[in-house]
């Protein structure tokens, strides 16, 4: 699943090609994916200009100027791909964006996503954004907005992470070496976590994520140009290391249940 890094490159590079250009043609080929018919986002869409595509936790949002923008969630995952003049198309898509220039991008979805055209007057309104928690990499979120943000919580740490109305960006990926780094157990209480140890948190989050944006995401997902991320598995601190050594203590990484989801944990480096 791509998560907040994914998506920052994806919108950097969206914004290097597509900004300024006019929308030609939209099609939309799963109509379950659109909150709209697909005739009316080809109608609404065509004739506007693209603006500075941005992400905010795990959604793009690509303004269609006036008046417009376009939501888009890569769901479980999903291949976001530029295409240029009687350059080679994806055997299948969902998604279809051409522009007058005669470039534009394909959206292939691995199982689900979400293309929604939303008027921006109505932005604050829209039900799966409106709820969403500033962004993990937020230049505005202080270490001192993070820490009474996480104070608010209850339950274990690692599902508030997750939680998007909390933070958005976070996801399973990423998520275990974050805790690692901080050297906190996922299932540490969060009332129980020390200003210490949520400052710690706090720093894991920004060199992590900030680190697999500098190497282009992760190696599973490819970029706008088709490419895979740099962030291969050798990164990967705890996260799905299960039986490898850690690399601080030695100790033998395990991968143990937290609620609905699995962890990969250092049980020297982690306590609980």
């Amino acid at each position: 699943m791509p998560e907040l890094p994914e998506l920052t490159v994806l919108a950097s590079q969206m914004r290097r090609e597509l900004t300024g250009k006019l929308i030609l043609h939209a099609e939309c080929l799963q109509p379950k994916c659109c909150n709209v018919e697909p005739g009316q986002l080809d109608v609404t869409l065509s004739g506007r200009r693209v603006g500075e595509t941005t992400s905010r936790g795990k959604w793009l949002f690509m303004p269609a100027e006036p008046g417009y923008t376009l939501l888009m969630n890569l769901g479980m995952g999903a291949d976001t791909v530029r295409f240029v003049p009687e350059g080679p198309l994806p055997p299948k898509y969902q998604f279809r964006l051409d522009l007058q220039d005669g470039t534009g991008f394909t959206i292939k979805f691995w199982w689900f996503g979400y293309v929604h055209l939303v008027p921006n007057d109505e932005l604050h309104a829209h039900a799966m954004t409106r709820v969403l928690g500033p962004s993990a990499l937020d230049p505005e979120l202080s270490p001192d907005d993070f820490k009474r943000l996480v104070r608010r919580g209850r339950g274990m740490i690692k599902p508030f992470l997750l939680d998007q109305r909390h933070i958005s960006g976070i996801g399973n990926a990423y998520v275990h070496d974050i805790l690692f780094r901080a050297g906190i157990h996922p299932k540490r209480s969060i009332p129980s976590l020390s200003d210490a140890e949520i400052d710690a948190l706090y720093a894991s989050v920004r060199d992590v994520l900030g680190t697999a944006i500098v190497m282009g995401g992760a190696y599973y997902e490819k970029d706008f140009y088709g490419h895979p991320g740099g962030y291969t598995a050798e990164h990967w601190l705890v996260g799905y290391a299960d039986g490898r050594p850690c690399s601080v203590c030695g100790a033998t990484i395990r991968k143990i249940k937290t609620g609905s989801t699995s962890s990969y944990i250092c049980p020297s480096c982690q306590a609980l």
